[in-house]
């Protein structure tokens, strides 16, 4: 959409020159539209990109703004305040390995000069990258050695914000900090969306929109197909955790995605975005009877339903059990996490064709438990 002589401090960025505070400029630009991230907005003007990340836990305010310009010509003047970022990164540290698996699906591989928590990773491509010792491990995101970072010359860190969190020694360093907060978007397409602002800043913003464009597509047109199909299997997800149970709630991404899925998720009412603590008993009274049950869980082998008794015998209780209609993601072995947020497309291609008895079904994430 394009928005002629923008006065770009109504989206209250004020417009700064040569790092001092000066009055709004007037700028041409075109505003980016996204059509399902709520947290995130860009503006693309001609010799600037303005990026503005909302604070996910204090509505109205901004947790991050950045300014990206291009890393090979002088830097512009009269640019917006925010954090100038040189585009397109070329050796960036990315704390998660979902980011890192994006831009390996980007073809952006070689521009990560480190990866955290590398252990964590399974997507192929990227354990092929670290096998191979062309990605280097940049050790724990929890704690991280900032004199070991350093030391690999990053351009910028790509990291998980957290309500109160800071960073110490590496807000410093004058290194660009990417608050990625996409995974507190509350839809799969919003969450995915943020793969358009990731491509911007590592010099692929028009093969990131393409790959969105049908990553989307293929999401509406799969939830069309849900939508047609019924009746709509009743669905129980997950299982206890140290005495508790954990449901997502009505407008969580899972909540929302099960639903997409054409499944009648049996916890929909309630509302927000969170997991909901329930008691064993709350859960049985209200699903005992349900279609299908999914369970994802992380551990070395895969689990079994002699396991899933042995662990906790009421269990049994479930129809679900009875009829052997428990399907199991090992996230330990599987790549749902890395793949899942920008790919939700793939997951919904599969719970369709479960829960809707469709012999395309070929399991990429939940296996039937033996």
């Amino acid at each position: 959409m394009r928005i002629p002589t923008l006065i770009v401090a109504t989206l209250a960025l004020t417009l700064t020159a040569c790092g001092q505070r000066n009055k709004p400029a007037t700028v041409d630009a075109d505003t980016v539209r996204l059509n399902h991230a709520s947290l995130l907005t860009m503006v693309e003007a001609d010799s600037f990109t303005l990026v503005a990340v909302d604070d996910p836990w204090h509505t109205g305010q901004e947790l991050r703004r950045y300014v990206l310009i291009d890393r090979n010509r002088p830097q512009p003047d009269g640019l917006p305040e925010g954090t100038i970022v040189r585009v397109p990164l070329r050796r960036a540290i990315v704390f998660s390995t979902v980011h890192c698996a994006l831009l390996y699906d980007l073809g952006e591989i070689n521009a990560v000069a480190g990866l955290c928590d590398s252990q964590y990773a399974l997507h192929a491509g990227v354990r092929g990258e670290l096998a191979s010792g062309h990605l280097p491990d940049a050790g724990s995101s929890m704690t991280p050695d900032a004199e070991r970072l350093f030391a690999m010359q990053p351009d910028a860190l790509l990291v998980s914000p957290y309500e109160n969190g800071g960073y110490g020694q590496l807000e410093k360093t004058g290194v660009p900090l990417i608050e990625c907060a996409d995974y507190a978007e509350t839809s799969a397409l919003g969450r995915a969306e943020w793969m358009r602002f990731y491509g911007r800043l590592f010099g692929c913003g028009k093969r990131a929109d393409s790959l969105f464009d049908i990553v989307e597509q293929r999401y509406k047109v799969l939830k069309q197909r849900a939508d047609a199909y019924g009746p709509h299997p009743t669905l129980l997800v997950d299982k206890m955790d140290g005495g508790t149970w954990y449901v997502p709630a009505r407008h969580s991404t899972m909540g929302r995605l099960y639903a997409d899925a054409g499944a009648r998720y049996l916890f929909a009412d309630h509302e927000g975005t969170a997991s909901v603590p329930l008691a064993f008993e709350t859960v049985l009274s209200k699903a005992a009877d349900a279609d299908f049950w999914l369970i994802k869980y992380g551990q070395s082998n895969d689990l079994t339903y002699g396991q899933l008794t042995e662990d906790y015998p009421p269990y049994a209780r479930f129809r679900a059990y009875q009829e052997h209609r428990i399907y199991g993601c090992n996230t330990s072995r599987v790549p749902f996490y890395d793949e899942v947020p920008f790919r939700p497309d793939r997951l919904l291609e599969e719970l369709v064709a479960l829960f809707h008895h469709d012999a395309d079904y070929h399991p990429r994430y939940f296996t039937p438990l033996q």
